[in-house]
This record gives structure tokens, sequence and C-alpha cells, in this order.
């Protein structure tokens, strides 16, 4: 049987601490941070986009700019060449659809509205949707990115053949929505402490009840 959200988010906080839920502000901003964030470490996403943030007086310009311009600028952020166009695309429809480049509004609709309205930009998965609604506007979504759907597949808290948007609507229903900051933060910090892809470290794993540990079989 597989452990409770609640227990596993207790027992967790005694290793990793209790995750704090500042919102970190502009909802624009984090879209665009999370944009950069995918496939690479939070230390290179953030310093590449204090390098645009530099270069560039606003969204505008960061919109307008030659594409191999910013490609440059974000370079030391990963995938630029990937990244450099989706991001522009994104700043373009943000700038048709919201003049003021100003996301706030987003925070008076409902849920599925909001979700809707940042899932219908260029390149917006769940994930970042839910990164930005969660993160900026403390709207109750649960971003999955690979550490949580790893964990939350090995703790038997979802069915392995999910697929990561499915497992979004999944850990949703599952996770009560006043947890979901704290579930997110702390299942991240044990996928990538312990419970890595490979070679997890079990012996040291302060879950107990986890199936893939009793099974006593690695995962990954």
């Amino acid at each position: 049987m597989s452990p409770e959200p609640v227990a596993i988010m207790d027992a967790l906080a005694v290793v990793y601490g209790k995750p704090v839920h500042t919102p970190n502000g502009d909802p624009l901003a984090e879209l665009i941070l999370t944009v950069l964030s995918q496939n690479t470490a939070d230390t290179n996403s953030g310093r590449a986009f204090t390098q645009m943030l530099r270069r560039y007086p606003s969204w505008a310009a960061i919109a307008s700019a030659p594409a191999e311009e910013l490609i440059a600028t974000i370079q030391g952020g990963g995938l630029a060449q990937q990244k450099g166009p989706r991001i522009q695309a994104i700043l373009k429809a943000v700038g048709e659809r919201s003049p003021a480049w100003d996301l706030e509004f987003l925070r008076e609709m409902g849920m599925d509205e909001a979700r809707a309205w940042l899932r219908a930009l260029p390149g917006v998965g769940p994930k970042t949707a839910a990164c930005v609604l969660l993160f900026a506007l403390v709207l109750p979504a649960m971003p999955v990115d690979t550490h949580v759907e790893r964990v939350s597949k090995r703790l038997g808290l979802i069915p392995e053949k999910l697929t990561t948007e499915q497992a979004h609507v999944a850990l949703e229903a599952l996770v009560e929505p006043r947890d979901y900051y704290r579930f997110h933060m702390l299942l991240i910090k044990h996928g990538r402490r312990t419970c890595a892809a490979r070679r997890p470290a079990c012996e040291r794993c302060p879950l107990l009840e986890c199936p893939a540990r009793l099974r006593d079989v690695p995962s990954g």
C-alpha cells in the first residue's frame, strides 16, 4: 500500500525542512524564467535571465530583438536555439493579448480559465502554466516536473503509465490544494538529493514505506 501524501510530506520535511511559500511577483517574469529553466540547472537559467534583463529594457524589446542576438544573450542557460524563439513567440502573443505586459488579471479569472489562457500561449505546457499560477499568482496549481513525476510514480501515488499531462491532473486530485506548494518543493528536493533517476539512494531514504524500496528493485 502506498504512503499518504501528508505522511510523505511530513517525513520529507524532517530531512529537507518545511518550504515557505513566498510569491515570486511578476507573473510574466515567472513565465519567461520557467521557459529558461527547462532542462537546465537553476543557476544557469537564473544567470541567463539576468543577462537578458540587463541587455533589454523591456519585454517589448526582447520580443522584437534580432533572434540571433537574443540567443547569444541567453546562451549560458542552455538550449538557447530553442528557448530564444520560444520566448519571443510567447512575448509577442502576450503583447497582442495584454498590451500592458501585465498578467495580474489572471488572478481574477477562474482557475480553469486562467490555466487555459496560459496554455494557449506558444509552447506553454502544463508545468509552465502551473508554475506561473502557483509561484507568482498563488493560485492552486500543481507543477509536475521530472522529479515530482518520478518520485510520485515510485511511491505508487500515481500509475507508471500516466503521461506528464495526466500526472498533473492526478496529483492535483490527490493532494490538498493548500499543500500543492509543499508537496512540489519537497518532492523536487527528494528527487534531486536522494531519489535520483539512476541509482536512487534508498539506503538513506526517509520514506520507509516506498513501494519501490520495499521491492528492492532500482527504478530508472
